[in-house]
């Protein structure tokens, strides 16, 4: 009953999964590539403006902890097709607003209807995907992931700059309304996916016993760490670049986003390697790179800030790949919830670091955030360091 790779519905699923990703995380991200526009057309400060990012993945954090529960009563493609469809339709709706906070407010909505694709499609994957296959597909959908979010920051930058952000919201709502059909054509439907009904206790009960699971609740924090140093470099990158000696458009910015697809290669590299090596090992050589990365960006010259971006970049995806996969590896018994509590997490991180981080901007600029980051990725290698001795 399983799917193998090389297979007619395999490739239906890299496909729709693909499709699925990569309209998601264009709404979730086109954002952050014209937070200076928000700034400049709002009268915001770099903080006020981040909040179009982080209301949305907080609300994706906190959605993300009661859909997968949901998807185990009705099923799981039905709430992935459903919530890509609202999240699509809002996404349109944002478009025709001027006022920030009901943009926030939108913005919230749209990240609780995303946490019903992403909370539910690595527990999917590993339903429907033979093991032998599982890293290698995981790894294909987050890279669909990295590219999605890549597009949605390029067209809403470049579209902005030449008409403006409402534009660029309208046609990312618009190309995701349609993937989001196609999406539910292509997917196959579940078949390893039995029903079952609510026990509210029983529901408290898992949540529980994974966050005193030792190696689940230190996944757990690293996903946070990892994503909130990633949103954060990513989000004030743009407000450096603004300013002189580089004095970049939004566009140019925007552009940056090309970097992203460095998760392409390691997203699934990753995956390979921890079947070879060690996970432990190959989660701390890659939470160095990110420290290595950022060390870089710190010489005031583009070519070698976009080198350190790169290797930041490789450095995060094949972070994340490891640490998501592990959590889906792992947790014996109810996988759904162990999977969401860890992207509950990876929201939060990026919605507390990505918003606070804007503090350490106003007073020291991009060294302040770089020795911020730095400090939050050697947390995060203290519980690689952790997981490699409990595992």
């Amino acid at each position: 009953m399983y799917i193998k790779k090389n297979t007619k519905k395999f490739n239906q699923i890299v496909l729709s999964l693909f499709l699925g990703g990569f309209s998601s995380f264009s709404i979730l991200y086109c954002v952050q590539a014209i937070l200076p526009i928000f700034s400049k057309q709002f009268c915001l400060t770099a903080t006020e403006s981040s909040l179009s990012l982080s209301a949305t993945t907080a609300m994706m954090a906190i959605g993300a902890l009661f859909t997968g529960v949901l998807s185990d009563i009705i099923g799981r493609k039905l709430i992935m097709s459903i919530s890509l469809l609202i999240a699509s339709v809002l996404t349109i709706i944002c478009s025709t607003i001027d006022h920030w906070n009901m943009i926030i407010f939108i913005r919230a909505l749209i990240g609780l209807s995303l946490s019903g694709v992403v909370a539910i499609t690595i527990t999917y994957i590993v339903e429907e995907v033979h093991s032998n296959s599982l890293s290698l597909c995981i790894g294909l959908y987050i890279s669909g992931n990295t590219i999605g979010g890549c597009s949605g920051r390029i067209l809403s930058s470049m579209i902005a700059e030449y008409f403006s952000w409402n534009v660029s919201l309208f046609i990312i709502g618009v190309f995701s309304l349609i993937s989001s059909f196609l999406f539910l054509y292509f997917l196959p439907s579940s078949k390893n996916f039995y029903p079952i009904s609510i026990n509210y206790k029983k529901f408290l009960s898992n949540f529980y016993s994974h966050l005193k699971n030792p190696i689940l609740f230190n996944l757990f924090m690293l996903g946070f760490l990892l994503m909130g140093s990633f949103v954060t470099i990513f989000n004030y990158i743009g407000y450096r670049l603004i300013l002189k000696p580089f004095l970049f458009t939004p566009s140019s910015i925007g552009l940056l986003s090309i970097i992203y697809l460095t998760g392409v290669y390691s997203s699934p590299k990753a995956g390979i390697l921890i079947n070879k090596y060690n996970k432990g090992k190959i989660l701390v050589i890659s939470l160095l790179l990110m420290i290595v990365g950022l060390l870089i960006t710190q010489f005031n010259q583009i070519t070698t800030i976009i080198l350190g971006l790169i290797i930041f970049s490789g450095g995060f995806f094949a972070s994340h790949s490891i640490a998501s996969s592990w959590v889906s590896a792992y947790a014996k018994f109810a996988k759904v919830q162990a999977t969401s509590l860890y992207l509950f997490f990876y929201y939060l991180g990026s919605s507390i670091f990505g918003t606070f981080s804007g503090y350490f901007w106003f007073y020291s600029k991009w060294l302040g955030i770089s020795i911020f980051m730095i400090i939050v990725l050697i947390c995060g290698i203290f519980l690689s360091l952790k997981l490699k001795k409990l595992n």
